[in-house]
């Protein structure tokens, strides 16, 4: 038995002459398409190539069916929504030809870019601006990834989310956010995957995770994981903050540098729970003189939540690294922090001899000042120096193979402390990575990807379906990466040296 679905394709030839064509076929086999849009284009066209492209992503969005693509050309266009899901064999994809692909003006709900009651969308690539609401929003939408885009000067937030379960949003840039935080999941929104974004500027938090139960829902996100971001320069609450969350998993973050704010806040305002049974280790977190506490963990936050292997410190007058309104089921331990801690919340402190009398932080080390730890503390650069306290003096961390950089993790004799791994030994490595810059020519390939100003020998590469199946890895030889017969479609690429050390990944299109 096959369940049958028509699609209307329609566009203009020469002469004006209109062509539809109607296509009855098994869904299963329904061609997936790519439409093009560009503002030399005519929403009028099919938009199925470059010469017939559309004028408005909006007009794409209110074509595409599962397993769809559409490649955005570099230029300025209003915002669109998107109301049609895709399946996880089948996602729509929304992704940018260049990196000068600006949606400035709002589209139908007042956000850049709105996905409703969507499954299985990607969003990438895309500057988003000036919006009288959202940059982007999702809600009511699962399995969603929104990557690589850039948010700035919007008036609630960047990038905000709600009953959103399993989603991703990585290497995002979400800045100056007039009202509230760079990044807002909310609303009962299980297994979010947050990492490798940057958030600063904003009026709030540059990270806020809210489980609303007066929304609906039981009021709790669940199974977070929040690594590999930096936060900095934001104001009111925290650097990342979190309400009615359980069971996260936050590491190798840099949150520094965030005014009248935590560095993390665990607590409970319109959450289900206090945020409880956090794992919080190996992130290097910096408080200034107006800022609050590096972490502070509120009344009802401290069942499971584990502090370990970070680096925390304070320049405020009397605040500290870590607050506690209690200790019970609580547990810390191998962090690098400042003489000034609490084990009865905000409002008071005790020193680190006191802290370890409560049987908390007994391998952890106090320091004076950064002095002798970072290779540039005031110019906010917090890789270790060799001779830093902090290295090979953490905790085992199983699983956890990289550092914020993506860094081999542990490169000496143990884990070290803080969000950076120092590469002792691989300094000529580190240099040449430095130096090198990876670009491969715009999407859509083809069959080859060319890398441009790679010094380095013996790459070896990635790809992975959407689905993140492995379906094609090899070398990289002379710069350029063959991928031969591959079946049109969307894939994940990651490029390793041979030591493990990851150098670049991103979201390809082949047609």
């Amino acid at each position: 038995m096959y369940i049958f679905e028509t699609r209307h394709l329609c566009f203009n030839m020469k002469h004006q002459l209109s062509i539809c064509l109607f296509l009855l076929l098994p869904i299963s086999q329904l061609p997936a398409l790519t439409y093009f849009v560009s503002n030399s284009g005519s929403d009028d066209n099919s938009g199925t190539s470059l010469n017939e492209a559309l004028a408005t992503p909006q007009q794409a969005a209110d074509l595409v069916q599962p397993g769809d693509t559409v490649l955005v050309q570099n230029g300025t266009y209003i915002g669109f929504e998107i109301i049609t899901s895709g399946t996880a064999s089948m996602p729509i994809v929304f992704m940018t030809l260049g990196n000068d692909v600006l949606i400035n003006e709002p589209g139908p709900t007042n956000d850049g870019i709105n996905v409703e009651n969507a499954d299985y969308i990607i969003i990438d690539g895309f500057m988003v601006n000036d919006q009288p609401r959202n940059g982007i929003r999702l809600a009511l939408s699962d399995h969603c990834i929104v990557r690589n885009c850039h948010c700035d000067n919007n008036f609630e937030r960047g990038i905000f989310t709600g009953f959103t379960d399993d989603i991703l949003i990585e290497k995002n840039v979400c800045t100056n956010s007039q009202d509230e935080h760079g990044i807002y999941v909310s609303n009962s929104s299980d297994g979010p995957v947050i990492r490798y974004n940057k958030c600063f500027g904003n009026n709030r938090a540059g990270i806020h995770l809210n489980g609303d139960l007066s929304a609906g829902g039981d009021g709790i996100i669940s199974d977070a994981q929040i690594y590999g971001n930096e936060l900095y320069e934001n104001n009111l609450g925290a650097g990342l903050n979190m309400d009615g969350v359980e069971d996260a998993q936050i590491f190798n973050n840099l949150i520094y540098n965030n005014h009248n704010a935590q560095g993390i806040s665990l607590y409970q305002v319109d959450g289900a729970i206090a945020s409880r049974g956090a794992e919080i280790f190996n992130n290097t977190i910096i408080v200034p003189e107006d800022g609050r506490w590096g972490i502070l963990v509120n009344t009802g936050a401290n069942p499971g939540t584990k502090i370990y292997n970070n680096i925390i410190l304070n320049e405020h007058s009397w605040r500290g690294c870590i607050s506690a309104e209690s200790i019970d089921d609580f547990s810390s331990d191998y962090n690098m922090l400042y003489d000034k801690l609490s084990a009865s919340g905000d409002g008071s402190t005790i020193d680190f001899q006191e802290w370890q009398s409560l049987g908390l932080d007994s391998h952890s080390i106090v320091i004076d000042d950064a002095s002798g730890l970072f290779e540039n503390y005031l110019q906010t650069d917090f890789h270790l120096l060799a001779e830093a306290p902090a290295v090979d003096a953490g905790q085992n961390v199983t699983g956890l193979h990289e550092d914020f950089a993506g860094a081999v993790r542990p490169s000496g004799a143990g884990y070290d402390i803080g969000a950076y791994e120092f590469q002792g030994g691989t300094t000529a490595l580190a240099d040449i990575l430095e130096n090198s810059q990876i670009n491969f020519h715009p999407n859509p390939f083809r069959s080859t990807i060319t890398l441009e100003n790679i010094h380095l020998q013996y790459l070896q590469f990635s790809l992975k379906n959407i689905s993140g199946q492995e379906v094609y890895k090899g070398q990289v030889i002379d710069g350029r990466i063959e991928v031969g017969n591959l079946p049109a479609g969307s894939y994940a690429l990651t490029i390793r040296t041979k030591e493990g050390k990851l150098l670049h990944s991103g979201l390809i299109v082949k047609l």
